[in-house]
């Protein structure tokens, strides 16, 4: 599991080098997680992660404090989630995660990218039980039965769990999330998380090369130049 949440990660990083489009990104991700779940990150730990997350992606603390002063006033754009799933090039799997303040707009946008690069998209479901949604919380600790008995202690379902030079990487289901993250902090105290973010993991891998290699990368290309598009996830092995 580890190595297909590091397989995503280098494919992500390659298409996610513009800065003012990964500000606007968290920018929004910020504001719809603040109006939903509350403004202050001690009571909102899925606010919190996503603050820290944002921080170590250099994103400037202005453009954090914007998207929460936004949410305070309770004015500001209607973000909704949208998923869109599918097929890209070589039957690879792909979901799309989007916030939009327009769905037919957001839909029409992404079946563009899906058809200009041969792909097909689906229903929802085409592809997302082949893969995992699971939280990822990795951080320095060197114990690893300590932490498992802790998560077990709290009735966290820990999926797997991982030490490797010094760090620790926990994958649990979506759903147990801030259970997770509260019993970490109730062990340890404050914790600086290397990784603490919620995922699809691919259950299985898709290999492509030569010509579909070469699309599959217009393809993300096209998608992560979307203002609505957040994450993309999928199943190729490069």
């Amino acid at each position: 599991m580890g190595r297909a949440y590091q397989n995503r990660k280098v494919s992500m990083a390659k298409t996610s080098d513009a800065k003012a489009k990964v500000y606007s990104k968290y920018g929004r991700e910020i504001y719809v997680c603040a109006k939903s779940g509350g403004v202050d990150p001690a009571g909102n730990l899925a606010l919190r992660g996503l603050i820290e997350r944002a921080k170590k992606d250099q994103v400037p603390t202005h453009v954090i404090e914007k998207a929460i002063d936004k949410a305070k006033g309770g004015a500001g754009e209607d973000f909704a989630p949208a998923r869109y799933e599918g097929f890209g090039p070589g039957g690879c799997k792909v979901i799309v995660d989007c916030l939009t303040d327009n769905p037919n707009r957001t839909f029409g946008d992404v079946r563009q990218c899906f058809t200009k690069t041969k792909c097909k998209i689906g229903t929802q479901g085409t592809v997302s039980h082949m893969f995992d949604h699971a939280a990822i919380l990795a951080f320095k600790h060197d114990d690893e039965d300590a932490i498992l008995e802790a998560l077990l202690t709290a009735d966290v379902d820990v999926s797997d769990i991982e030490s490797e030079d010094g760090k620790i990487t926990v994958f649990t289901p979506q759903a147990d999330y801030s259970k997770a993250k509260q019993a970490l902090t109730d062990l340890l105290g404050e914790i600086d998380f290397d990784v603490d973010e919620i995922q699809f993991l691919p259950k299985d891998t898709t290999t492509i090369e030569g010509d579909d290699l070469a699309l599959f990368e217009k393809f993300l290309d096209l998608l992560n130049d979307l203002d609505d598009v957040q994450n993309v996830y999928h199943d190729v092995e490069f």
